[in-house]
């Protein structure tokens, strides 16, 4: 068997051995006892760590990745559960899209009206934030 030192570990997951570290600080990945003077890591810690990246690319939180972890790890987890979870994050998602969408609404707005020429005095940019 090939020993898998954390950065061996790291390198195969497409991470940095600080991200492993967390992680491991986190909860997310266990840490394995010292087996003569190196913790070596089983196979199934690389995928567990892709699993997280994933996860955390389409924007679960840690939080949200420990509740998917758990999930996926326990028996009577179930699709709907995991249903659940990825709706409430669908919502979020929306949410900061209609706030995004407002806000640029009210930059473009802004950077219409300011002609970019002059002196900052009367600038609708400034006095929008300064809002006296």
């Amino acid at each position: 068997m090939e020993r898998r030192t954390i950065g061996k570990l790291a390198d195969e997951a497409g991470v940095g051995v600080e991200t492993v570290r967390f992680y491991e600080r986190s909860g997310l990945v266990q840490q394995p006892q010292k087996l003569s003077g190196f913790r070596e890591y089983p196979a199934d810690t690389v995928e567990r760590i892709r699993f997280i990246k994933r996860a955390q690319q389409l924007g679960f939180s840690l939080t949200e990745i420990r509740e998917l972890i758990g999930l996926n790890g326990c028996h009577n987890g179930s699709r709907a559960e995991v249903k659940q979870l990825t709706g409430k994050k669908l919502q979020e998602i929306r949410q900061k899209i209609e706030d995004l969408e407002r806000l640029e609404s009210t930059l473009r707005e802004l950077f219409d009206r300011c002609n970019g020429r002059g002196s900052l005095s009367g600038c609708p940019i400034i006095e929008s934030i300064v809002q006296r």
